[in-house]
């Protein structure tokens, strides 16, 4: 196989038992039984998620804008990425993005570009997540959007592309869209055609369809 062919493609193995166990306000866990190659029954737990969408906001200077907030599974405060969850079926994921860019950081842009859609965990849960590339960035008109929870105490800062990639290769940044959106902006910015070799910010997403 040369590199010309690798891709993801769809498939899905036979399944029974299929239960949800725990179904929460936004995610569940799902639990069945997979048909392994040899036959066997193989027990898989997962979370079921609706979705995600990030925003990597790029200033003129090549400046990222990261926030940090406390996140309570790892006991740390994390600077991440402007990111929210699709909670409404079939919403469309760049109107979520913006939404989140504006409560966030009370910011707006004026060209929108997918980035990099991934699976977060593939392992262990559904998720799939969105990530768009924001330039020309103005800060957004009206009230700025009262926070809630975490949020109360969210950071913001402005931090240069080359500096984000010496944080992460030092260990000291670990979100993973952080470091996913990070890495691919370098690659875009520095690649063959630029940021304008990317995907229109209304490309068809598989993963996760949605409404115009």
């Amino acid at each position: 196989m040369d590199d010309q062919s690798i891709f993801d493609v769809p498939e899905e193995w036979e399944t029974r038992g299929t239960g949800t166990p725990f179904q929460g306000k936004v995610t569940g866990v799902c639990s069945e039984e997979v048909r392994m190659p040899d036959g066997s029954w193989a027990r898989r737990d997962y979370q079921t998620h609706p979705g995600s969408v990030s925003v990597l906001a790029l200033d003129d200077r090549q400046r990222v804008l990261v926030l940090r907030q406390y996140r309570h599974p790892v006991r740390q405060r994390l600077w991440e990425l402007p990111a929210g969850l699709l909670d409404v079926p079939g919403e469309n994921p760049l109107h979520a993005a913006q939404r989140e860019l504006y409560e966030e950081a009370h910011c707006k842009a004026g060209t929108w570009r997918v980035l990099v859609d991934f699976y977060t965990s593939p392992g262990g849960t559904d998720e799939a997540l969105r990530l768009f590339l924001a330039t020309d960035l103005t800060e957004a008109d009206g009230e700025r959007y009262e926070a809630h929870g975490e949020e109360l105490e969210i950071e913001t800062a402005r931090m240069p592309v080359t500096e984000l990639i010496r944080l992460i290769h030092a260990g000291e940044l670990h979100n993973p869209t952080l470091i996913t959106g990070t890495l691919a902006a370098h690659a875009a910015l520095t690649g063959p055609g630029g940021l304008d070799a990317l995907r229109p910010a209304d490309s068809p997403w598989p993963a996760r369809p949605f409404s115009a």
